[in-house]
C-alpha cells in the first residue's frame, strides 16, 4: 500500500447539513454487517472494509465523490480511506467521533438493515392510509374460498422459502403490469403481502396509485404476522405469474406512466443517454425487469436491480444520496412504477425511453467492476485435497459466513478479511496457509493482506470453494471453526423459517415507530402523493366483525 495522507475529518453536523440540501454525498459504514444494523444514521450505507475493493467501483462509481467514512472506533474507517486512497478516491473524509460523534451531537440513530425503504413504507401507510387486513382475517377469507388472489411481492426466492398460502410470486415491480391479468374481474379482492410490511404495503398502494379497480388490501406483517398468528405456511412453491396480452399492458402503461407523471419523474430519450453524463454528479444506470430478461439482453453498462427490490434497498443499489438514477424496462410499466417511489424518496430519476430492442447487445449476469486483483499463486482443488489429507495445512474461508455454513471445503476456517491481523493465531501463520471463498476472487485480495502481514507466501483455491464442488470434491456443511465471529451479516427476523417469536415481534414494533424516528431525524425529505382512487373499504365477502380490523396496525 503507498503512503497516503491521513484523511481530514468532517463534523456531524455539516454532513447532516449536506443530506438535507441533497448535495451528492456516500456516507459509509465500514463495519461489517450487523454491527451497522444495530445502529447507524439514516442514509449510511454499509461497505464493510473487508469488502471494499469488491463493491465499490459500482456502488460509488465517480473517484471524485464526496465520501464519509466512520466506524466506531475500530480503526476500520482509517484503514478504509487508505484503500480508497490507493484506488484513486480523492474526496475522502472521516466522521469526526464515529458513530458516536453522531449520537454525542444529538442525532437519530437507526437499527436494521434498508431502512430508508422501510421508513418510508410506514409513511406511506400513514400518509396514503393503505388498507391492510390482519392474518385471521385473510385466513377467514381463504378458509371461506372468498373470490381473492394473494401475491407476494418479494423476490421468488423469499417466496419458495415460505409463502402464503394459494399465494402467487409476483415480485413488487411487475405487481400493476400483471395484476389485471390475475384478477380480471374488478370484484376480486387483491391481497398484497411479504415477509414483513415494506413491500406489502408499498405493492399494495402501487396498485391503488394505479388506479387497479379491485379492492387491494396489504396482508399486515406479512408472513411474520401469519406465523405470530399460529398459522401454517406453505414452503417449497413455484406458481409464478404468466403473460400479459397487449390490453393490458398498455391499460398498465398507460396509469404506470400518469403515476409517474405525478410523483415528477422525468423521461430521457435513448439518444440522449449519453449527454446525462456530467462532471461532478454520479449517474445509476439500473435494468429494473426480471432477472431473465435482464440475461436474455441488456443495455451495456445498467445494472440489473429489479424494480422490487430496488425500491426496498435503495441504500445498497445507490448509496451516494444525491445522485441521479435513469432506469430501463423494455415495457416501461416497472420502470415508470419504481421512478414513482425513488422520486418520492428525493431522488432525481428519469425513464429511459425509446430504446431499440438492436440496443440490448449484453448478455448473461450482471458483472461487477473490480481494481487490478492481486496476483496470488493459485492451488487446485485436487493438489489441496492431497495436502489437507497429510496434514499441515490451514485453510481460511473469507467468503460470507451464510455461504460458510450452507458448504465449504471440509477443515476450513472462517475469518473476516478485515480482522487477519487480531484474528490470525501466531500458530496458524507458519506452514502451508491457503485461503478460498466463492468463487475465489475475495480470498484474492484477503491472501495478498495475509502476505503483508506475515511475510510469508499465501496461496488461494484454484476456482475458490465453487472450483472445489465443480471438481467433484465434498462440502462440508453445518457450523464450523471461527476465528472470527461471523458477525458479518445481520440476521434479518423477517427472512428463514425458525426465527423467535420475541424477535419477530420486536422487529414489527421497531417498523411501528419508525415514522417517529423520521421525524426526529429531519434529514429524509421523502414526500408521499396521494392516491388516484379511493380505496374499497369492505371486500364483497368480508365479515361486518372482520372488517371492522380492516385499516390501521
Amino acid at each position: 500500500m503507498s503512503f497516503v495522507p491521513a484523511a481530514a475529518a468532517v463534523s456531524p453536523a455539516d454532513v447532516r447539513l449536506h443530506l438535507i440540501a441533497r448535495r451528492e454525498l456516500a456516507l459509509l459504514d465500514v463495519r461489517e454487517e450487523d454491527p451497522y444494523a444495530q445502529a447507524h444514521p439514516l442514509f449510511a450505507a454499509n461497505l464493510p472494509l473487508s469488502r471494499l475493493e469488491l463493491e465499490v467501483l459500482d456502488r460509488v462509481s465517480r473517484r471524485d465523490t464526496a465520501i464519509v467514512l466512520y466506524d466506531n472506533g475500530e480503526g476500520l474507517a482509517e484503514r478504509a480511506a487508505a484503500t480508497l486512497a490507493d484506488l484513486g478516491y480523492t474526496n475522502v473524509r472521516l466522521l469526526a467521533g464515529g458513530l458516536e460523534g453522531w449520537r454525542a451531537a444529538g442525532y437519530e440513530v437507526f437499527r436494521d438493515v434498508n431502512v430508508p425503504s422501510k421508513a418510508f413504507g410506514e409513511l406511506v401507510e400513514t400518509e396514503a392510509h393503505t388498507p391492510s387486513l390482519s392474518a385471521p382475517q385473510v385466513k377467514g377469507l381463504l378458509d371461506e374460498q372468498a373470490d381473492v388472489v394473494v401475491l407476494d411481492s418479494r423476490r421468488f426466492e423469499e417466496y419458495r422459502t415460505m409463502s402464503i398460502p394459494t399465494g402467487t410470486s409476483v415480485p413488487g415491480a411487475e405487481l400493476v403490469l400483471r395484476a389485471r391479468t390475475l384478477a380480471p374481474d374488478p370484484n376480486t379482492t387483491i391481497i398484497v403481502n411479504c415477509a414483513g410490511r415494506t413491500r406489502s404495503l408499498i405493492g399494495a398502494q402501487s396498485l391503488r396509485n394505479a388506479g387497479v379497480p379491485n379492492p387491494v388490501y396489504a396482508l399486515r406483517n406479512g408472513t411474520i404476522g401469519w406465523t405470530l398468528a399460529g398459522f401454517t405456511l406453505e414452503h417449497g412453491q413455484e406458481r409464478r405469474f404468466g403473460t400479459v396480452d397487449g390490453p393490458a399492458q398498455e391499460a398498465a402503461r398507460t396509469a404506470a406512466r400518469t403515476v409517474a407523471y405525478r410523483a415528477g419523474v422525468r423521461r430521457l430519450p435513448y439518444a440522449q443517454l449519453e449527454a446525462l453524463e456530467e462532471p461532478g454528479r454520479t449517474l445509476y444506470r439500473l435494468d429494473v425487469r426480471t432477472p431473465e430478461e435482464y440475461q436474455a439482453g441488456h443495455l451495456p453498462g445498467f445494472r440489473s436491480a429489479p424494480g422490487g427490490q430496488l425500491v426496498q434497498e435503495t441504500d445498497h443499489s445507490a448509496p451516494v444520496r444525491g445522485a441521479r438514477i435513469v432506469l430501463f424496462d423494455s415495457l416501461s410499466v416497472r420502470a415508470d412504477m419504481s421512478a414513482s417511489w425513488l422520486a418520492q424518496m428525493g431522488w432525481e430519476v428519469l425513464v429511459l425511453d425509446d430504446v431499440p430492442t438492436s440496443a440490448l447487445t449484453a448478455t448473461g449476469p450482471w458483472r461487477p467492476s473490480l481494481p487490478p486483483v492481486p496476483a496470488v499463486e493459485a492451488i487446485p482443488p485436487a493438489h489441496l485435497a492431497r495436502l489437507l489429507a497429510e496434514g499441515g495445512v490451514t485453510l481460511l474461508d473469507v467468503g460470507p459466513s451464510p455461504a460458510y455454513r450452507k458448504g465449504r471445503v471440509p477443515g476450513a476456517r472462517f475469518v473476516i478479511r478485515a480482522r487477519l491481523a487480531s484474528d490470525l493465531p501466531a500458530a496458524v501463520r507458519e506452514g502451508i496457509i491457503v485461503v478460498t471463498s466463492a468463487d475465489g476472487t475475495a480470498a484474492r485480495f484477503a491472501a495478498a493482506d495475509i502476505q503483508a502481514l506475515t511475510g510469508r507466501p499465501t496461496l488461494v483455491l484454484e476456482g475458490g470453494t465453487t472450483g472445489w464442488s465443480a471438481a467433484g470434491l465434498q462440502l462440508e456443511t453445518g457450523e464450523g471453526a471461527y476465528l472470527s465471529a461471523p458477525d458479518d451479516v445481520y440476521r434479518r427476523p423477517y427472512e428463514g423459517t425458525d426465527n423467535a417469536v420475541e424477535a419477530m415481534q420486536a422487529y414489527l414494533d421497531w417498523e411501528y415507530g419508525l415514522v417517529g424516528q423520521l421525524r426526529r431525524d429531519g434529514t429524509h425529505g421523502f414526500f408521499v402523493i396521494p392516491p388516484s382512487r379511493e380505496a374499497h373499504d369492505t371486500p364483497p365477502s368480508l365479515s361486518p366483525h372482520l372488517a371492522q380490523e380492516g385499516h390501521g396496525h
